[in-house]
């Protein structure tokens, strides 16, 4: 089964940054970045094939950056201009809905104003 961790969370202030790591326990191509703000449903944020090729949502488009490094099976998400609206638990996983991993624990990132 393959198992998805999610790190790098914490409390930052509005304008500040972090950066966000997942490591998975096997290489995987295709990868996103998914968060769940409070009373809201997860959304896709970012994603990320095995060559580097990214796409972003308009909500954090030119502030959040994901990339990888293959050798760690490892997928980031650099935050930076960081709003309070930004705060919610992190996740990443598959981008194709119909081909979900077994969802992580997730990293809390909060954003105070």
């Amino acid at each position: 089964q393959v198992q998805l961790e999610e790190s790098g969370g914490g409390l930052v202030q509005a304008g500040g940054s972090l950066r966000l790591s997942c490591t998975t326990s096997v290489s995987i191509n295709d990868m996103a970045w998914y968060r769940q703000r409070p009373g809201k449903q997860r959304e896709p944020l970012a994603t990320i094939n095995n060559v580097g090729r990214t796409n972003y949502g308009d909500s954090v488009k030119g502030r959040f950056t994901i990339s990888r490094d293959n050798s760690k099976n490892t997928v980031y998400l650099q935050m930076s201009s960081l709003k309070p609206e930004d705060t919610a638990v992190y996740y990443c996983n598959a981008p194709d809905v119909k081909y979900l991993y077994t969802w992580g624990q997730g990293t809390q990132v909060t954003v105070s104003s």
